[in-house]
């Protein structure tokens, strides 16, 4: 009797490569007279790069105008706008509570002067919110180019003027976390939450990395070249802003319980001064081969799709240079250097496999800054990267777990430094 073969192994998903749509025509403020013809023409845009997903954001005083009122019509511009990507051959996810965005933060009337409210602690605000999420989970469900629903777009930028504690982050998102997946329901799609680096490098920041790497489907990182100064102290075509994306995704990696818990890369970019206009297509072919290289990538969305226009006044510099098209449609060099790249790493299809190397995290909620750009043990990583290492990265209370170890792949530690 002949023994049946074994079944074929699970194929690796493919990874994933978009961009965060930003309009060209009005940025954000673009949903205050919604024109899905001039939407149409942006997302075309953008899949003719060869991109598959989009990233969107409505605004939350144009969503949740009252705490008790998600406007039908705001809702119905959002699924719009899911409708017209998937039109052009484009799955999104969609961002709720904006909140903060290139600078700016948008706030309802509710939550602020006489009806202010911290939008972290304050128990209504927080139901309000939930609320939200749950309307636009229920409207989305079920739709074919849907990857999921993102509480919001970096909300631990909205700390300063909300104070909060680690315990009631803790509390916020596991609501509101649970809000989007009500909202979804059977149909389901992805639920995560992001934040900017500062929950990464910041010493006690209230936003940990423990959050970030634990809480939600999957782990979003943005690693920024202006976080911690890197592309200043180190040099735009340095090496440690080279490999950036890449150290962000392995260190991601350490802090979730899951072995397996995929990493998103869901904004990096290459904003001016920081990096200049001539060296931007090397940063970003750089950038995709390098985070390419770590097993846990899910995908990397590139921020943004076009320039903000010089006419809208009051953005910090770096703003109006961060689109793969220009304000007029065009598309820049960069554009064209992401799309090959993209092209070429599908055409090759293949995953990288563990790290074996990894080096050892030692820090406490107070030195964290430790593992961000400056830190001893960022640049302990990126030595080693230079010699010729791929090293992963485990956190010291892990060192002794030989199962865990095993299941990620590694056989040797080095001490950081």
């Amino acid at each position: 009797m002949s023994t049946p073969p074994s079944p074929a192994p699970e194929p690796e998903p493919a990874l994933r490569f978009g961009v965060n749509y930003t309009p060209r025509r009005g940025w954000f403020h673009a949903w205050h007279d919604f024109d899905p013809g001039l939407a149409r023409e942006d997302l075309a845009q953008i899949a003719g790069l060869g991109l598959d997903h989009v990233r969107v954001f409505h605004l939350w005083p144009l969503l949740q105008p009252n705490r008790a009122v998600v406007r039908a019509s705001a809702v119905d511009q959002l699924v719009r706008l899911v409708d017209l990507a998937g039109e052009c051959g484009l799955d999104v996810l969609v961002d709720g509570v904006q909140g903060h965005l290139s600078s700016f933060d948008f706030y309802p009337e509710w939550t602020r002067g006489w009806h202010h409210r911290n939008v972290f602690t304050d128990p209504e605000a927080i139901e309000a919110q939930a609320l939200l999420l749950r309307t636009l989970g229920r409207a989305l469900s079920g739709h074919p180019r849907l990857i999921g629903l993102q509480l919001g777009n970096e909300l631990n930028n909205l700390v300063e003027h909300n104070p909060v504690t680690v315990a009631e982050v803790d509390h916020y998102l596991d609501t509101l976390l649970g809000a989007a997946r009500h909202g979804l329901g059977e149909a389901g799609g992805l639920v995560t939450h992001s934040a900017y680096d500062a929950a990464w490098y910041g010493d006690d920041h209230p936003f940990t990395p423990e959050a970030s790497a634990r809480k939600g489907d999957l782990t979003t990182v943005h690693p920024w070249v202006f976080s911690a100064d890197c592309a200043r102290r180190y040099g735009p075509r340095s090496p440690e802003v080279h490999y950036l994306a890449e150290y962000g995704t392995e260190l991601a990696a350490a802090y979730a319980t899951d072995p397996a818990r995929p990493v998103w890369v869901q904004e990096t970019g290459a904003p001016e001064p920081h990096i200049p206009a001539a060296d931007a297509p090397d940063f970003a072919r750089a950038t995709l081969l390098n985070a390419a290289g770590c097993a846990p990538l899910w995908g990397v969305t590139w921020w943004c799709s076009h320039d903000v226009d010089r006419s809208l006044a009051d953005f910090p510099e770096l703003e109006y240079t961060l689109g793969l098209f220009d304000s007029h449609g065009r598309p820049k060099p960069i554009a064209e250097a992401l799309s090959t790249t993209v092209a070429e790493l599908r055409t090759a299809a293949v995953r990288p496999a563990p790290r074996t190397t990894a080096l050892v995290l030692d820090c406490t909620p107070s030195t964290r800054s430790v593992s961000g750009p400056g830190g001893a043990f960022f640049d302990t990583w990126m030595r080693l990267r230079q010699e010729g290492t791929r090293p992963a990265v485990v956190l010291t209370e892990r060192v002794k777990d030989a199962a865990y170890l095993a299941a990620r792949g590694i056989t040797e530690l080095i001490e950081g430094k």
